[in-house]
């Protein structure tokens, strides 16, 4: 199973059930400052619990860094 994260195509045996446990598997320390987007449409936080993946979904994770 396949899915495109940050514009880079990752195979998975079993793909994460949900958006959540996708974020647990790729940055598994961070939850402030975060924002994802699925298939080009933004995913609040509190529902990313409920939002169930696909085989060939589009992921974008964008975080915040600290700097001038």
């Amino acid at each position: 199973m396949e899915l495109t994260i940050n514009h880079t195509v990752r195979t998975f045996e079993i793909l994460p059930k949900t958006l959540e446990a996708l974020l647990a598997i790729e940055i598994p320390q961070k939850r402030k400052g975060i924002a994802v987007a699925l298939n080009n449409r933004i995913i609040p936080q509190s529902s990313w619990p409920e939002t169930f993946l696909n085989n060939k979904d589009s992921i974008l994770i964008i975080t915040a860094t600290q700097g001038g």
